[in-house]
């Protein structure tokens, strides 16, 4: 994952009304925290943050963020937003080292038609959204893409079976279903023939 490049300001002062006189003037509250540092206190730009949350796939963000002339690598732990107009209130960023590996969730999307949805009449089930995965952070994922096309009728894909690089270290029950195929109609016939053939014996 690349690093995006942000600015921001220390603050000082932490009363409300500042912090509302803050937003106002299109800057956004935020604290910097982590890999060994005390919580500080800044403010980043409100259009700077929103172009970068724009260019992100996912949740997951990763910043060079650039604080009075000092650079930090941090991750974007956690984004408060308004409960009705949705405006970002305050974000926090979590300073990391580019030499250890943290653990995040990343999203799990499926990639390709299924053999068993496309020629067996099954439906593809998304079971697991996302996941832990353990990384440096310049091999973290935004999303993990998994290639369903070979999947049949009745199959399921568990969190231990899909295909990721060695950089990248599932996190968890690898036994956890993350993908399945419904059985297609001839499937579901062909059981129910087979159980009644075993019933009558």
């Amino acid at each position: 994952m690349e690093a995006l490049a942000l600015k921001a300001e220390n603050r000082s002062d932490l009363k409300r009304t500042l912090v509302k006189k803050l937003r106002s003037g299109g800057n956004i509250p935020a604290v910097l925290y982590g890999n060994d540092l005390a919580p500080q206190a800044v403010s980043v730009e409100k259009t700077d943050l929103a172009k970068l949350i724009k260019a992100s796939a996912s949740q997951n963000i990763l910043v060079q963020l650039e604080v009075s002339g000092k650079q930090h690598l941090a991750l974007v732990q956690d984004i408060q937003r308004h409960p009705l107009s949705g405006d970002i209130l305050h974000v926090d960023f979590r300073a990391v080292s580019e030499n250890k590996p943290v653990i995040v969730s990343v999203p799990l999307e499926p990639k390709g038609e299924a053999y068993g949805v496309k020629n067996e009449g099954g439906l593809l089930e998304h079971v697991l959204f996302q996941t832990k995965i353990r990384a440096l952070p310049k091999d973290l994922p935004e999303i993990i893409y998994v290639d369903v096309s070979a999947m049949r009728s009745g199959q399921t894909m568990h969190l231990g079976e899909i295909p990721l690089p060695a950089e990248l270290e599932v996190m968890g029950n690898k036994g956890i279903p993350a993908f399945s195929i419904s059985l297609g109609r001839a499937a579901r016939a062909e059981a129910a023939q087979e159980k009644a053939a075993a019933a009558k014996k």
